[in-house]
């Protein structure tokens, strides 16, 4: 997109929902609405888009879902000013593969997971990291242990983030040392200056935003809970970036936290947590129902009840009003 610094935007510091799979009740992709998910996040404000991660189901890519998928939102962001981002996972083979179906597309960067390669020691993963980055700019990502991924320690995040073609780290550990394992890399890496941190703690979201360390802090937020609410998020950040000192910012990230663990599912080890995503986008008739790919991942047991707990005490998180104004148009 002629005349939009995409690095630029990261290091100000955006929203980027991780993008959900629609998908219709044969569990076939749903245009429409996949469509009509973009073109939401987009007009919420959001700085960007992450497709084919954890949230957009990791089993798109044995479905032959990758490219469609990517596809799909490469089209409805043309010409905008958003950072677009693609999932890439696997082996070194597969990793490659995508960066370059990513890279094709037009996508800037890629949000490098780590989880296939379990039990390699760092010097494998730089290597692999630079394969990839041949191919695409990189986001990293620590990504949790429950979600797919593995543990990172401070030696690979300095390696790491000293790649020349690093220009973010999404920091989802869900653990507060290992979170600081990051920072402490990147600190000691040389170039802080030129990669912007992102969290993707979602259980930790406000105040990551609002908290430095080793004089640096995250920018903004590259979350599976910004793909619900988002235009709320949007002004939330907004908020922040202005005023990070606010005494109302613990009360709200309480809240935060609060309606994360319902849509996420950590009563169940996070096991119904795309389906709570699907939940709150189906409330709101973005998605016609909660399937996923696998038919066995729905909301757990007292999940939607949960749901309906922290709907009603939270109705400042919530963007609904934003969804019904607009809605009908997005799903043309």
């Amino acid at each position: 997109m002629a005349g939009f610094d995409w690095r630029a935007a990261l290091r100000e510091g955006v929203v980027i929902p991780a993008h959900p799979l629609a998908l219709t009740a044969a569990r076939k992709l749903d245009e429409r609405r996949q469509r009509a998910l973009t073109r939401y996040y987009v007009e919420a404000g959001a700085g960007g888009i992450a497709v084919g991660v954890h949230t957009t189901q990791f089993s798109i890519r044995e479905h032959g879902l990758y490219q469609p998928v990517l596809e799909l939102a490469a089209e409805e962001t043309r010409g905008r000013n958003v950072v677009r981002i693609a999932g890439v996972w696997g082996t070194r083979r597969q990793a490659i593969a995508e960066a370059e179906c990513a890279a094709r597309l037009g996508f800037d960067a890629a949000l490098l997971s780590l989880g296939a390669l379990a039990h390699d020691p760092v010097e494998e993963l730089i290597e692999h990291a630079r394969a990839v980055a041949a191919v695409i700019p990189l986001v990293g990502f620590y990504l949790q242990p429950a979600a797919g991924g593995r543990l990172l320690n401070v030696e690979f995040w300095r390696r790491f983030a000293a790649l020349e073609a690093v220009f973010a780290i999404k920091i989802a550990p869900f653990n507060r040392y290992q979170t600081l394992d990051v920072f402490r890399g990147v600190a000691e890496s040389g170039r802080a200056a030129e990669i912007a941190l992102y969290t993707g703690n979602d259980d930790h979201i406000v105040l990551d935003l609002i908290t430095t360390f080793q004089n640096l802090r995250m920018v903004g937020g590259l979350l599976g809970q910004w793909a619900v609410w988002t235009r709320r998020a949007v002004d939330m950040l907004q908020c922040i970036h202005r005023d990070p000192g606010a005494a109302s910012w613990r009360r709200v990230a309480c809240e935060l936290t609060d309606a994360n663990a319902a849509i996420f599912d950590v009563a169940h080890g996070f096991r119904g947590c795309i389906a709570g995503i699907h939940e709150i986008l189906r409330r709101q008739g973005m998605l016609e129902g909660l399937w996923c790919l696998d038919p066995d991942e729905t909301l757990s047991p007292g999940q939607s009840d949960e749901i309906d707990r922290v709907c009603a005490l939270y109705p400042e998180l919530q963007d609904s009003d934003f969804v019904q104004q607009n809605r009908d148009r997005w799903l043309r």
